[in-house]
């Protein structure tokens, strides 16, 4: 027990010092207490040492699509040089594949897309680990796994890429860390945990010390809301329709370029035609991944029941006890093809369904020009097979809710897709949808009173019918919000014209942009257009520097580093 003073000196030191200064002096009394920390002066009087770090170097490689994990990975990096650990930061999509076989410690920040992929920019690696064979004895390695529990593969490529790099002999630092969108707490942990373990007690046996879990958060937070409006943005005769919706709730808390999360409704018609085939009651009460309900609530709300993926059918088969050819499949046609023997069967059925994945939607208002409200664009997706036709299940649920329903939704923060300082030039390319985030960005500048430059450009089929956001677009251009508006309209002429086209048209003056240190924003359909856009955006580089394409590559790359081109595609 420690004298009053003692102890007040200490806690004292321990409120003024940061978590990695506490984290130190956690290591360095841990020596002390275990003998190893301390050393003879010339005197014979023992001196206390820092424990000194085992590893010289580590690799921490990040896998993004949103920037999250750069971010983080970034972060660590910084961490661990300030512990005397030299740390090598490196985006997987620039990794050389044939480094990881002389890696000692390797970290690796990734998060996790869709069904389970991992971002694009990390797919080389991801298939490099699944398909080699090439033992990494040496190897030390953790994974940091970004993701979001309201997806059904949680974590899947995190989890993936830490069963590869165990296959091929590596041993793991620290066990795998899956976190959910609110991961700063358990990102330190788990790289607290690393540290510990990269700590050399003097004993190369030692189990590494493991930090303790931060209390678990609640999860994210899901918002009530109230539309307010849904209008059709698209005037008639259009081949489009494309929702404008405002939804009000009460402390929302959001920046222009983060996007909303909405989990859809299934459709009424479809749970009553199900219910009916399977003979199952509504009302009984069902447990589904540790929650009970009712079979209603089940169907309307919480399981995926449209355009199943191959490996739920594939369960569905076993159930059955059925050969059905590997293929996506509404559960109803399922159901129609391949009947359920009685209700109770069904239940079965019920235990392989995944949950609804949410829908994101690029939020296309600012809290300081829309207090109290989010906005979203969302274009109601409609497609034919075999002669029906059929919508996308998230834009025919939003599309078709009424003014005054309610609405749940989350907010998905992209610590990427972010507005420079309000001194620095916008340029940004939204055909399309890809407007919402931009509309944001304007409303946000405009009421801040950002004296930065910016230029839209946006497309769209035709301008009579498809220009979304017409008039507020024109208002800011007349007030000098907009510096510069381009806007491309591919059908109201026989040849068709994109945004790449228009940018091309003012190389000149896109190149005077960048050189004066503008932004360059792009958001939409990742294929054709923003591969389109960026093939586009080399030219200009090459035009305006006199350069050859691999040095344009490279203006373009320092570019990337320099956070000022940012892509949010889908």
């Amino acid at each position: 027990m420690l004298a009053e003073a003692k102890l007040k000196a200490l806690q004292e030191l321990v409120n003024q010092s940061s978590r990695d200064e506490v984290l130190w002096m956690s290591g360095y009394l841990s020596g002390l207490i275990s003998g190893q920390g301390a050393a003879a002066t010339a005197s014979g009087t023992a001196v206390a040492q820092a424990p000194k770090p085992a590893a010289g170097k580590v690799t921490i490689a990040y896998g993004t699509e949103t920037g999250n994990s750069k971010r983080v990975a970034t972060e660590l990096a910084g961490k661990a040089k300030k512990s005397g650990i030299n740390a090598k930061v490196v985006s997987l999509d620039q990794y050389r594949l044939t480094d990881l076989e002389k890696e000692e410690y390797f970290l690796t920040v990734i998060s996790t897309q869709g069904e389970g992929d991992p971002p694009a920019g990390a797919q080389k690696f991801f298939d490099y680990v699944h398909q080699t064979d090439k033992q990494l004895p040496k190897l030390k390695y953790s994974v940091l796994a970004l993701g979001d529990t309201s997806y059904p593969l949680f974590c899947k490529a995190g989890e993936d890429v830490d069963a590869q790099l165990k296959r091929l002999g590596g041993s793991q630092l620290v066990p795998i860390q899956k976190c959910d969108v609110d991961y700063e707490d358990e990102a330190n942990a788990w790289f607290q945990s690393v540290m510990q373990s990269l700590v050399s007690n003097g004993s190369a046996s030692s189990a590494p010390a493991v930090a303790p879990a931060p209390a678990k958060k609640a999860g994210k937070r899901i918002y009530q809301g109230t539309l307010l409006t849904n209008i059709i943005l698209n005037d008639v005769g259009s081949n489009k329709k494309t929702h404008h919706i405002e939804i009000e709730a009460k402390d929302l808390a959001y920046e222009p370029g983060d996007a909303l999360g909405v989990v859809p409704k299934n459709r009424p018609a479809a749970i009553e035609a199900i219910l009916k085939i399977t003979g199952i009651a509504p009302t009984e009460k069902v447990t589904h991944r540790n929650s009970e309900s009712t079979v209603q609530e089940l169907l309307q709300d919480k399981v995926n029941i449209t355009y199943l993926p191959e490996r739920v059918v594939k369960k569905y088969a076993e159930v059955v006890e059925q050969n059905i050819p590997a293929t996506r499949i509404d559960l109803l046609d399922l159901l129609r093809i391949y009947p359920v023997k009685d209700a109770e069967q069904f239940k079965e059925v019920l235990q392989i369904l995944e949950p609804i994945t949410p829908r994101l939607y690029s939020i296309s208002s600012s809290l300081e020009a829309h207090s109290g409200e989010i906005h979203v664009t969302v274009a109601r997706d409609e497609f034919r097979i075999n002669e029906e036709l059929l919508c996308g299940h998230c834009s025919d649920y939003l599309s078709g809710l009424p003014e005054g329903s309610t609405v749940e939704f989350y907010i998905h923060k992209n610590s990427q897709f972010k507005l420079p300082a309000p001194d620095k030039d916008v340029i940004m390319i939204g055909p399309g949808t890809g407007v919402a985030p931009f509309r944001s960005f304007l409303a946000e500048r405009d009421a801040v009173g950002a004296e930065g430059r910016n230029w839209l450009f946006f497309g769209d089929q035709h301008f009579a019918t498809d220009f979304l956001y017409q008039t507020e677009i024109q208002s800011w251009y007349e007030t000098g919000i907009l510096s510069k508006f381009n806007g491309a309209f591919s059908r109201d002429q026989q040849e068709k014209v994109y945004v790449q086209h228009k940018m091309l048209e003012n190389a000149a003056a896109f190149y005077e942009w960048l050189k004066a240190g503008a932004y360059v924003y792009v958001c939409g359909a990742k294929e054709p257009m923003s591969v389109d856009v960026e093939n586009t955006l080399l030219q200009i580089i090459g035009l305006g520097a006199g350069s050859s394409p691999e040095e344009a590559a490279v203006y373009l790359e320092q570019l990337k580093e320099e956070g000022r081109y940012l892509k949010d595609v889908y």
